[in-house]
């Protein structure tokens, strides 16, 4: 499928899929989408506490990149797994102007480790930050109580509404901890039903630039 580097009203870049009309992140702002659903509406919860997360679309590393950075701030040691079914290839990674526009020229490395380290392998970037990318299909996903925090940051209900189905979430809720968080960009009625469905406690707030709405479902036993 062709794919287009193209830049989001933020500055920062973005993949763009001409076949679907579809984009990798907002293109409102793919850094304010990244920092407003994924930082601000889910990792900030976990402020001075060691957590798992898995991230539902490693794509171009933004979200981890800007987690990495976020959690320094915080004082979270991350324990990090980014599944991805297409992985990037490195002249599209070259292209992404991430550290530039995040001010983090001096982390520069870490996000090229990111996208050096092999797959499917556990790699420590730092002492508080580690990382497993996971070349594998949503549906093959079978965690149990193993998640703080979910990143779900598929393609959109639009394009692949079989990666927002019941099942797919209830394989989420088995994946997460007791009282472990959920957060997605998507606010549609169907995937929020779906959600409460499995056993969610699910939250309508504020969405990022462009978006009326996001959701964050919280797994409460």
């Amino acid at each position: 499928m062709k794919r287009e580097i193209i830049q989001t009203a933020d500055g920062s870049t973005t993949i763009y899929l001409p076949d679907w009309n579809e984009n990798y992140h907002s293109k409102h702002g793919a850094i304010q989408e990244a920092n407003h659903v994924f930082i601000q509406n889910g990792l900030v919860l976990f402020a001075g506490k060691p957590i798992s997360i898995l991230e539902i679309g490693f794509g171009t590393g933004l979200n981890a990149f800007i987690t990495f950075l976020e959690a320094a701030k915080l004082q979270i040691q991350v324990d990090y797994i980014g599944v991805e079914a297409y992985p990037v290839s490195e002249a599209e990674i070259a292209s992404m102007n991430y550290v530039n526009e995040l001010n983090a020229s001096q982390q520069s490395v870490v996000f090229e480790k990111m996208h050096a380290s092999p797959w499917n392998e556990k790699w420590s970037l730092t002492d508080t930050f580690s990382l497993t990318k996971r070349k594998q299909f949503i549906d093959q996903i079978d965690d149990v109580l193993a998640f703080d925090l979910i990143y779900f940051d598929a393609f959109g209900f639009r394009v692949q509404p079989e990666l927002w189905r019941t099942e797919i979430f209830c394989k989420m809720f088995k994946a997460m901890k007791n009282n472990g968080v959920l957060v997605t960009y998507a606010a549609r009625g169907e995937v929020r039903r779906s959600m409460i469905e499995v056993g969610f406690s699910v939250e309508k707030l504020p969405g990022p630039p462009g978006k009326r709405e996001m959701l964050r479902a919280t797994k409460k036993l």
